[in-house]
C-alpha cells in the first residue's frame, strides 16, 4: 500500500478545518508493492511478507489503532520542514492529516474509540517548526517546552487540549482498557512519567529518579507500562545532564529498558548493556518486549529490532537491516508488526513505515 501522492495540498488556516484526505489507492490484493521487491533481510525469520507503506521523507511512529484497520504517525513529507500527523487507512491506502498543520508534532495514538487521535504539538505556540537540536553538544533529542497535547476528534474535527501544564508534555499511549493515559512530562522539572485517567483528570506522577523517563506503553493487560530511562550517576553525567536539560535537551545515549507496576511501583530494569535501547513495546503475549538498540554495532549507528522476555532473559536480534529499524509495535492480535526502517530506500534520508506479518 505504498502512497503515491505525498505533496500534500495546501492546508487551511484554521487548525479545526478538516484537510482534504489523499486520494485512495486501489484496493487490490498486491496494492502498493513494486515487483520482486525484497524487503526481507536474511536471518529475519520473524518477519513474513513484509509490506512498504510509506516510499519517500521521514515517517515513523507508525502506531495501531484498536481495530488493527489503521494507523497513526508522523512525518515530514513534501514541503513540510517538520513532523506533521497523519492517518493512515491500512485497506485503501487513503492518509489524511489530523495536526493543526503548524507547528512541531510527535507521538500520536489513537482514542479507545478510534474516532479520536492524541498527539503532542507545538502549534499552540508557534506556526513554525522552533530551532532544531544543537549538535555541536553532541547527538543530542531536543525536548521542547512548548510541546502539549491534543486530542483531534475524527468526526467533528474539534481540536482540543488535555492535561496543559509548562514545559515538555508528549509521548501520550492509551491502555487497553481504555480508562488511562501514560505520557512523559517535564511539569515538575525533571523528564519523568505520568498516568491520567482517560479525560485528563487524577494525573499522578510514577517516577522520580534523577533523569530520563520517557516513551511508555502499557502491558497488554493495562497492568504494567514499559519504558525507556537513563539515570546519570557520578557527579559529572549529573552535571552534564542537568546542563543539557537547561537548554532543553537530552543525550540518549545509554537508554535501558525498564518495567513498573500501573502505580510506579516494582520497577524492573530489563536491559543491561552500554548500548542506546529505545522505543519498547510488549508483545501481546505480556511475556515479551520488543525494542530498538544498536547494541550489536560497532559503529553506534546501526540500530535494529530485539525481542527480550520481561525479566531479562532470553534477548534476540530481530533485524538485521545495515541501517536502522526502529519503532516497532504489534498489532493488539500479535498477527502483524509495524515499524520505522531505512531499508530498500529511493533516498539514504527517507525513513519510512514497514508493516510485516509475524512469524512466531
Amino acid at each position: 500500500m505504498i502512497l503515491t501522492a505525498l505533496l500534500l495540498t495546501a492546508l487551511p488556516q484554521d487548525p479545526h478545518a478538516a484537510p482534504p484526505a489523499v486520494a485512495p489507492l486501489p484496493a487490490t490484493q498486491d496494492v502498493g508493492l513494486p515487483p520482486r521487491e525484497s524487503l526481507v533481510v536474511p536471518g529475519e525469520k520473524h518477519l513474513g511478507n513484509v509490506r512498504r507503506l510509506t516510499t519517500s521523507g521521514e515517517n515513523a511512529e507508525g502506531y495501531f489503532n484498536w481495530a488493527g484497520d489503521r494507523i497513526s504517525y508522523q512525518a515530514t513529507v513534501g514541503a513540510r520542514k517538520c513532523d506533521q500527523i497523519y492517518v493512515l487507512d491500512l485497506l485503501t491506502g487513503s492518509r489524511k492529516l489530523v495536526s493543526a498543520g503548524t507547528g512541531r508534532t510527535t507521538c500520536a495514538f489513537f482514542m479507545p474509540d478510534d474516532r479520536q487521535v492524541i498527539f503532542a504539538s507545538t502549534h499552540g505556540a508557534s506556526d513554525d517548526c522552533l530551532p532544531p537540536a544543537d549538535f555541536s553538544k553532541g547527538y543530542v533529542w531536543k525536548i521542547y517546552p512548548e510541546f502539549d497535547l491534543y486530542i483531534r476528534d475524527l468526526d467533528t474535527w474539534e481540536l482540543r487540549p488535555i492535561a496543559v501544564a509548562p514545559g515538555y508534555d508528549a509521548e501520550a499511549v492509551v491502555s487497553p482498557r481504555g480508562d488511562k493515559i501514560v505520557f512523559t512530562s517535564r511539569r515538575n522539572g525533571d523528564l519523568d512519567i505520568y498516568l491520567m485517567d482517560i479525560d485528563g483528570s487524577n494525573i499522578v506522577q510514577l517516577t522520580d529518579k534523577l533523569g530520563y523517563d520517557g516513551g511508555p506503553f502499557f502491558s497488554p493487560d493495562g497492568e504494567k507500562i514499559v519504558y525507556r530511562a537513563y539515570y546519570p550517576e557520578t557527579a559529572e553525567e549529573k552535571a552534564r545532564y542537568q546542563a543539557l536539560l537547561d537548554d532543553d535537551a537530552i543525550e540518549p545515549m545509554a537508554l535501558q529498558i525498564r518495567v513498573m507496576d500501573l502505580d510506579g511501583s516494582n520497577k524492573i530494569q530489563v536491559t543491561h548493556n552500554q548500548a542506546a535501547n529505545f522505543a519498547p513495546y510488549f508483545h501481546p503475549d505480556g511475556k515479551r518486549i520488543i525494542y530498538c538498540s544498536n547494541q550489536a554495532s560497532e559503529s553506534g549507528r546501526d540500530f535494529d529490532l530485539f525481542l527480550v522476555n520481561v525479566d531479562g532473559s532470553g534477548n534476540e536480534r530481530v533485524t538485521y537491516n545495515n541501517t536502522f529499524d526502529g519503532f516497532p509495535m504489534f498489532s493488539h492480535d500479535g498477527k502483524r508488526l509495524i515499524f520505522a526502517s531505512n531499508r530498500a530506500n529511493a533516498s539514504p534520508r527517507d525513513t519510512n513505515l514497514f508493516i510485516a506479518d509475524w512469524v512466531d
